[in-house]
């Protein structure tokens, strides 16, 4: 069973996520709306794995996960974005995210998308 925290500034994002990602093989721990919460909230539930926004209010989604990484470099980071930016997802992946799903994104890409960044 994996620990997962939703992180995402948009209450329709976050909830579709929960109701989208496979609850026997997840396990919600957390939600959080800006990168600020996300770091506190990780640091207290110590999640496998995180869904991460990069546009966000006070701290985006870069530097959210440059943060956790350096907490823990065993996380598995899924960013959750709608920038059709690939330089974005890509920094974001130098940085330590391990996958990349782009928004509007169904909710079998998101189950697919979170399978393989658990496979190991």
């Amino acid at each position: 069973m994996y620990k997962l925290m939703i992180v995402d500034d948009s209450n329709i994002i976050r909830n579709r996520i929960q109701r989208a990602y496979d609850s026997g093989n997840f396990m919600l721990v957390a939600t959080a709306t800006s990168g600020v919460q996300a770091i506190e909230k990780f640091n207290t539930h110590r999640p496998d794995v995180i869904t991460m926004d990069l546009t966000m209010p006070q701290m985006d989604g870069l530097e959210c996960i440059e943060k956790i990484i350096a907490i823990d470099p065993n996380v598995r980071i899924l960013v959750v974005s709608a920038l059709s930016d690939k330089s974005t997802g890509i920094e974001a992946l130098s940085l330590g995210a391990s996958g990349f799903l782009c928004k509007p994104f169904s909710e079998e890409d998101l189950v697919e998308s979170l399978y393989e960044l658990v496979q190991d």
